[in-house]
């Protein structure tokens, strides 16, 4: 706990299943949403967000007058038990196509350039493997965290995590 801020770390998990033909399903508890960037299109895909399943990180519960509560899909205690229908699937669509999974840290939402400078380092190393695609996108979050503290806004430093997962070119034989 922070007693200057009033603020407390969190944990959050997010578990998923990589499948035969590209398909990723996952159950997350407070990650930020996943990033598709496509390899024809050369940048970030949308995504339906009404098949997306995103949960309170694990143990918290967001009072109704919190400007964050609108992030979370399922604020309810739950009516049921978890079942299928409460597990998120994205499709890899084309080879090439790669799924980033991030941290706030990496990427938070709240800037507009944030997206655009994260496709500009997929196109330039879209080719490379996926250890150098993340090495490259952290190098980026450590850049932005320099930058905050030469504006003395370093309580905007977070924790840096990327995971990417890369659909690879199948073979035709």
């Amino acid at each position: 706990m922070n007693e200057k801020e009033n603020a407390r770390e969190i944990a959050t998990m997010l578990y998923g299943e990589l499948r035969p033909g590209g398909r990723f399903r996952f159950v997350n508890f407070g990650h930020p949403p996943a990033l598709v960037f496509s390899a024809e299109s050369r940048k970030f895909v949308n995504m339906d967000e009404s098949r997306m399943v995103q949960f309170l990180p694990l143990g918290l519960q967001i009072p109704r007058d919190h400007p964050d509560r609108n992030k979370y899909y399922s604020m309810q205690f739950r009516p049921r038990e978890l079942n299928s229908s409460d597990v998120a699937e994205i499709k890899l669509m084309s080879p090439g196509d790669i799924l980033v999974l991030y941290t706030d840290g990496v990427y938070d939402g709240s800037d507009e350039e944030e997206p655009e400078q994260l496709e500009m380092i997929l196109r330039e190393h879209d080719t490379q493997s996926a250890r150098d695609t993340c090495n490259s996108l952290l190098d980026c979050a450590v850049e932005q965290d320099e930058h905050r503290r030469q504006i003395d806004d370093g309580s905007l430093i977070d924790d840096k995590t990327v995971f990417i997962i890369k659909r690879l070119e199948t073979s035709s034989s």
